[in-house]
């Protein structure tokens, strides 16, 4: 099933947004790279496709979550972090008290979508009453609209970007207790399909005809927009639009690996693999603000 990218804008932080710091001077062939799992397999077709054209490179791909890919950049364990959430301002004090200097680009954009049950009859549902699910407040689903069950809630562990996006942009507060902490999208996926009353969040990259996507609430309220109109998500109609990260420790140089890499994942060939995938490529914001990355990089 085909998926879409939402626009919920995220400012890019001005203590990151010129990625001053020293080059990365790494002349190896050997690119490290983990992180995000929304963004694991993605990245891991990428990197298949380019070394596939580029024999000598060695690339590797793990995830872990957002978090966990920001701390081994942090820590100076990888070349790239993935991750579908922006850095924090203390990620990135954490990062230059050890000379690392996160370098933000945006490869892609994902459409945060909320899943259920295909034997649910809800078909739409606004932030807000998706905020009051997960924070436990409404737990029926006769409470929205649908039948009299249970609502099982499911979840990311903590080190997940998308944990701390949903938390953040709409339960706006703790999750609930009995919230189920899987460890990726294709366990909340395969949790939802089986389960009448579950109820998921998921970068659209792995949704499937096994379950069934819910339309959210505009944000001016005057209807509802589901996370396949790609119209929607590229004009920011749909409300959980997210861009999706690759951190890098300082502007990479120009005859690096990791240089060719990005430029890889931004060229047509890229953008044809990110749709493929099932995401959107960087909007138009995006990529201004990829180029200007490249610009100073490449001076």
């Amino acid at each position: 099933m085909r998926v879409l990218s939402v626009l919920l804008v995220v400012v890019v932080s001005a203590g990151m947004a010129g990625c001053m710091g020293d080059r990365n001077t790494s002349s190896s062939d050997v690119l490290e790279i983990k992180g995000s799992d929304t963004l694991v397999q993605l990245v891991s077709d990428m990197a298949e496709v380019y070394m596939n054209e580029h024999p000598y490179a060695d690339i590797s791909v793990t995830g872990g979550g957002s978090g966990t890919g920001i701390a081994a950049l942090i820590n100076g364990e990888v070349d790239i972090a993935d991750s579908s959430r922006q850095i924090k301002e203390e990620e990135i004090k954490m990062a230059s008290v050890n000379g690392i200097e996160p370098c933000e680009f945006i490869i892609a954009r994902d459409g945060l979508s909320i899943i259920v049950n295909p034997s649910n009859p809800v078909e739409k549902l606004t932030l807000e009453e998706v905020g009051a699910i997960y924070r436990g407040e409404i737990t029926n689903w006769k409470e929205v609209g649908g039948d009299d069950l249970k609502i099982t809630l499911y979840g990311r562990q903590s080190t997940s970007g998308t944990y701390v996006f949903m938390r953040d942009h709409v339960v706006k507060a703790d999750y609930s207790p009995n919230m189920l902490n899987m460890e990726g999208n294709k366990a909340v996926v395969d949790g939802v399909k089986v389960d009448r009353g579950g109820i998921g969040y998921v970068g659209i990259g792995y949704l499937t005809d096994e379950i069934k996507t819910i339309a959210l609430a505009t944000r001016d309220g005057t209807g509802y927009v589901s996370p396949l109109d790609e119209q929607a998500v590229e004009d920011g109609t749909y409300p959980l639009t997210r861009p999706l990260y690759q951190y890098t420790n300082g502007m990479p140089e120009v005859d690096s690996i990791a240089y060719s890499f990005l430029k890889f994942e931004l060229s047509d060939e890229g953008v044809e693999i990110v749709r493929n995938a099932g995401y959107y490529p960087p909007n138009p914001e995006d990529r201004m603000n990829n180029d200007e990355k490249f610009e100073l990089i490449e001076r």
